[in-house]
């Protein structure tokens, strides 16, 4: 029994060793929003929004998007959510661009209006966050895009990106 124990003990420390190498120079992909639009068969009360999004895989080993969450935040209150399952294969050293399929959060959307209207604000902030599911043997990648944009167009600030694994 005794052997069996430590057996079994070299064989799991000999998985988890052989996982942890699976990617040990993996680097964090880039994604970034380059469109946003109504969609063009978005009909009823509530819009449907094309958000185009690219994504660079900076690896050497392509990139399955099994698929992904997302949310927009502007000043705290969510603006927009989705989520998509069937998303392209980036491969590796490579550029994917594709769009998603986001609808807004009606009751997010009024609050902020509202406090549009009752404050005077120069600027917004955003808040863009994405999960990305790239298989059982990676964990899932977190990204989130966090700016400021102005309405009245006289400021101009660069957005900062900041992304994570979880």
């Amino acid at each position: 029994m005794r052997h069996l124990n430590y057996l079994l003990f070299i064989g799991v420390a000999f998985f988890l060793s052989s996982c942890a190498s699976l990617s040990p120079q993996f680097e964090q992909p880039q994604v970034s929003i380059t469109s946003f639009q109504l969609a063009p068969q978005s009909t009823g009360p509530v819009p449907t929004f094309l958000v185009g999004l690219k994504v660079i895989n900076p690896n050497r080993d392509a990139l399955p998007i099994n698929g992904m969450s997302y949310s927009v935040d502007i000043d705290g209150h969510r603006i927009l959510s989705g989520a998509e399952p069937e998303l392209p294969r980036v491969p590796g050293y490579g550029t994917v661009e594709f769009k998603i399929k986001a609808t807004p959060d009606l009751l997010g959307s009024a609050r902020l209006i509202s406090q549009a209207l009752n404050g005077n604000k120069d600027s917004f902030k955003y808040d863009f966050k994405a999960r990305l599911d790239v298989g059982r043997l990676l964990p899932f990648i977190t990204i989130q895009e966090t700016g400021e944009f102005s309405l009245k167009g006289a400021k101009s600030n660069q957005p900062s990106s900041t992304s994570s694994v979880l």
